[in-house]
Order: structure tokens, then C-alpha cells, then sequence
């Protein structure tokens, strides 16, 4: 399936080495395709583990198997396959993931529980185990690879490669965080919602590397949508190398431990944004701010009301400012809200108040707003100091187009 590039594509930033991550891509030929699709990360020897993973109850092997490895907290070694999700195949998709990290364990001379595994790709075929085999033994050989080449890597229908970087100063070290993720369609909240992996040369504990992660994911990973539907496979990880030297973060006490989880937020946040960037048929990108709301995850829960309702993202699609789906979705979301003190906007533009449609409410500035490639939504509850922001995408042909030939 050729894709065109995502308009709302962002060129892929220049990313510096991680000291003690060690890149490589191969191609195992998961699908007929001629490009690589195995994805390999060589970590040192004591890397901190953490990661939050999908709670669809039809999870891979591979998401099972990484729940109970995070909670041992370190890594040697990371594949990732594309192409082939290995999810709901029973116990020959196990079989195939066992197998990759004997295969990987068995080179490195470290435990099974230290090689992860993640998949991504059509759900229902178990992952060929020779071609696995293939795959991981080409890439243990291959050359040291690009953070861009790796990003390619791990896609599926991704139309274009998905990085950040960012970087903290912990007391008096400066320390290096890069990510790479996959995602553009099966996109909704319920942690995780796509492929993503982020690595940094920070020293931290493994726990408090876990505190980090699930608190940043709250608030992006979490608080984004294409189309509501949360994949069987999706993983975010987070490695720590320890090499840059800082002291060991173990929690919010340590000296830099604040700027450390400021800089994870930040690189979830852009991460996030670009798995919206690349929503299947995306056109535009879509903020949803929610305030006055009785809490933040009421906020939440009606952001994503909003960000979910075909009606406001096709509405978004066609450049109409039809503020009354809005207040359905609002409606429908189930959190307390009030007719009679809500209030929805467009672009900074205020088209109802209190309850209300403005008398002097001009469409026109509304207009040229959705004419543009990132739209603003604000909704006011009026109740209380609750906000939150959801982002999402429009709903478009394309959307269809994609999945309806996605196996193919």
C-alpha cells in the first residue's frame, strides 16, 4: 500500500547519539515489501527498564510477556517487528516470541527476560518463526543504523518517520532523551496507544523510571485519538542507560529529578502530537481544551468526548463551524456539565456563552480558522477548575480508503 506523505507531516529532527544504545534494522519480510522491518536496540549491560502497555484484553504475546519483564526493570536488548502484530495467534505466537529472545539472550550472553519484544502490523497470523530467525540473525550482523532509519522502521501505514529529542540537566550533568514511535490509525487512549520507544544516557531507578513514565503518558499519550479504536499491541517503553554519569535518580527528592520528568513530558508530548500528525487520512490537527470542568479527568473524559464524535471530526474535515456537535458531544460524554453555563469556541473565537449563542457571534473569523491545518476547540463547563487537552484529527476519506485495504 503506497501512502501519500501526511500534510501535516514534521521533518525528522537531528538526533545525537545515546551513549550505551546501539541502533540496527534488518529485513525479515513479515510482509511483501521491499523495504526493512525488523527493528534492533543493543542496550548496555544494567539498562533501566519501564513501560505502559495496552489494556486490551486481547493483547499479544508480546505485550503480555513485556508486562511481566518491566516489573524486573532492566534491558539488554529490544526488536521490534512490523508487519505482523503475532497478536490473538495462541501459543505459536508465544512460541515465535520465546524464540526471539533465546535467539537474542543466547548472543548476548544475558537472561530471556532481558530481550523485549513488540510487534505491530495485521492482528490474526502468528509470526513466522523462520522468518524471525532470519530476520534477528541478519540484524545482530548488520550495521550500526540511524534513529531515522529505525523510526522507518517500526512503521506500518506511517507515511512518514516519527522522532524527538530533548535534554535535562540533572545537577550538574547534562543528560540526552530520544524517542522514536509508529502510529496513524487503532489510535485512542487506554496506554498505550502506539509503538514508542525512548532512550536516554540519564541514571535512574528503575521504579522511579516507572513513576516518570505512567505520569508523562497521562497527560499525552493518554489524551490523544484518530478513531477511538486501542490496538491489541500497543507498547511504550523507556530505557535508561546510566551512562551519562549523573547521580541515580531514585525519586522527586533528588537534585534534577523534577527537570528529568520535565524533559520525559516533554519528549511524550511531541511524540504524541506526531502519531496525530499522521492520523490515517489526517488533514488537520486538532486541540481539544477542556476547562471549568468539576476535575482534570472529567476535563479529559469530555475532551475526548469531542475528539472521538465522527460528527465534530467530520464536521472539522469540511470546514464547517458547526458548534452544535460540540454540545452534543459534550452531552454525551457522561461528566457533569450544565447547558445553561456552557460555552464553545473555535479558534479563540467565542460562538455560544453561558448557554447561549452569542448575539454578536461572527462566523467569519471561524471560517478562515478551519481553513488551517491545526484547529483549536475550547469548551467552558463553567463548574469548577478542571482542564485538560485532548488532541486528535479530522475524519476524512482517507480514513476509509486505509482500512479498508489495509491487509492487502
Amino acid at each position: 500500500m503506497d501512502l501519500d506523505r501526511s500534510p501535516l507531516a514534521l521533518p525528522f529532527p537531528d538526533m545525537p547519539p545515546i551513549d550505551g544504545v546501539t541502533l540496527r534494522v534488518a529485513r525479515a519480510g513479515y510482509k511483501a515489501w521491499d523495504r526493512a522491518d525488523l527493528t534492533f536496540a543493543e542496550l548496555t549491560e544494567g539498562t533501566a527498564l519501564a513501560g505502559v502497555f495496552t489494556r486490551n484484553v486481547c493483547c499479544s504475546t508480546e505485550v503480555d510477556m513485556g508486562r511481566e519483564q518491566v516489573k524486573a526493570g532492566r534491558a539488554r536488548a529490544l526488536v521490534v517487528n512490523a508487519g505482523n502484530s503475532n497478536a490473538f495467534t495462541g501459543y505459536r505466537g508465544r512460541e515465535a516470541v520465546v524464540q526471539i529472545m533465546e535467539q537474542v539472550a543466547e548472543n548476548f550472553g544475558c537472561s530471556r527476560e532481558e530481550v523485549l519484544v513488540s510487534s505491530t502490523g495485521v492482528i490474526g497470523v502468528p509470526l513466522p518463526r523462520d522468518k524471525a530467525r532470519n530476520g534477528v540473525a541478519a540484524v545482530l550482523k548488520a550495521d550500526e543504523a540511524s534513529w531515522e532509519e529505525a523510526a522507518l522502521t517500526i512503521g506500518t501505514t506511517d507515511t512518514f518517520a516519527k522522532g524527538a529529542t530533548t535534554s535535562a540537566m540533572v545537577g550538574e550533568t547534562r543528560v540526552t532523551l530520544n524517542g522514536i514511535i509508529k502510529g496513524s490509525g487503532m489510535i485512542a487512549p487506554d496506554m498505550a496507544t502506539m509503538l514508542g520507544y525512548i532512550f536516554t544516557d540519564a541514571a535512574v531507578e528503575p521504579a522511579f523510571l516507572q513513576q516518570c513514565l505512567s505520569t508523562a503518558s497521562a497527560v499525552t499519550f493518554n489524551c490523544i485519538t484518530v478513531d477511538s479504536d486501542t490496538s491489541t499491541s500497543d507498547t511504550v517503553m523507556t530505557f535508561a542507560t546510566g551512562k551519562a554519569g549523573n547521580a541515580p535518580l531514585s525519586s522527586f527528592e533528588d537534585p534534577g529529578a523534577d527537570a528529568f520528568m520535565a524533559a520525559l513530558g516533554d519528549i511524550c508530548r511531541q511524540l504524541a502530537h506526531l502519531v496525530v500528525r499522521d492520523g490515517e487520512g489526517a488533514q488537520k490537527f486538532i486541540a481539544v481544551n477542556v476547562e471549568g470542568a468539576v476535575s482534570e479527568e472529567s476535563a479529559r473524559r469530555v475532551g475526548l468526548a469531542v475528539a472521538n464524535s465522527p460528527l465534530v471530526k467530520t464536521a472539522i474535515a469540511g470546514g464547517d463551524a458547526n458548534w452544535g456537535r460540540v454540545v452534543m458531544a459534550v452531552g454525551k460524554a457522561g461528566e457533569p456539565a450544565d447547558r445553561d453555563r456552557l460555552g464553545i469556541a473555535f479558534g479563540g473565537t467565542w460562538a455560544a456563552r453561558e448557554g447561549l449563542p452569542l448575539a454578536d457571534y461572527d462566523e467569519a473569523p471561524v471560517a478562515r480558522h478551519l481553513e488551517g491545518r491545526e484547529i483549536d476547540i475550547t469548551v467552558d463547563l463553567g463548574l469548577g477548575e478542571g482542564r485538560a487537552t485532548v488532541w486528535t484529527c479530522d475524519l476524512t476519506h482517507g480514513y476509509i480508503a486505509i482500512n479498508a485495504d489495509y491487509r492487502s
